[in-house]
């Protein structure tokens, strides 16, 4: 395992991460049914062993945070998951929301940062969040940058994908 990727799960061991939306998608995909992650046009940039590493990823972690616009936008690419699966996706999705911890920034604050322009509105609210509180989970490699640049830990999962093999365990 990469030194940096080791070093930012042992820095946040046990602590909080806050996941962007595609992840926060592939992880609801995958609760509902692994077989759907390259079935589904919104998740089929992830194969269903992603869905493990992000799993296993996940455990490292003893909350796992959220804001309403991250899940607003998981609502609305999962809205076009086929019409029949619709009804037990949704079951499983809002059982799934009860074990995140949801944090609510103003998108009146968040209009007032200048990374908007950007970033748009739910990536500026991670901005805003995860300053100096926690480890950002992303595929979003613009946003993990921008991220990175403003010193704030953040792990773009493209960088762990290949280490699906290697990833230790951690019981939750």
């Amino acid at each position: 395992m990469s030194d940096y990727v080791n070093w930012l799960l042992e820095r946040h061991r046990k602590g909080t991460v806050l996941v962007d939306t595609n992840l926060l998608l592939l992880y609801f995909v995958g609760s509902f049914d692994p077989q759907e992650i390259p079935r589904f046009k919104r998740t089929r940039t992830f194969v269903t062993e992603d869905y493990a590493t992000l799993l296993n990823f996940l455990k490292w972690f003893e909350k796992i945070v959220t804001t309403p616009n991250i899940l607003t936008e998981v609502s609305n690419l999962s809205g076009h998951l086929p019409k029949h699966l619709r009804a037990d996706y949704f079951q499983v999705f809002a059982r799934g929301i009860r074990l995140l911890e949801e944090h609510y920034c103003s998108s009146a604050n968040i209009s007032e940062m200048e990374e908007i322009k950007w970033l748009g509105l739910t990536d500026a609210g991670i901005l805003h969040l995860a300053q100096d509180k926690y480890l950002v989970a992303t595929d979003d490699f613009k946003l993990s940058q921008y991220l990175e640049k403003k010193g704030i830990d953040v792990l773009n999962f493209n960088h762990i994908r290949p280490l699906n093999w290697a990833m230790p365990t951690q019981s939750r």
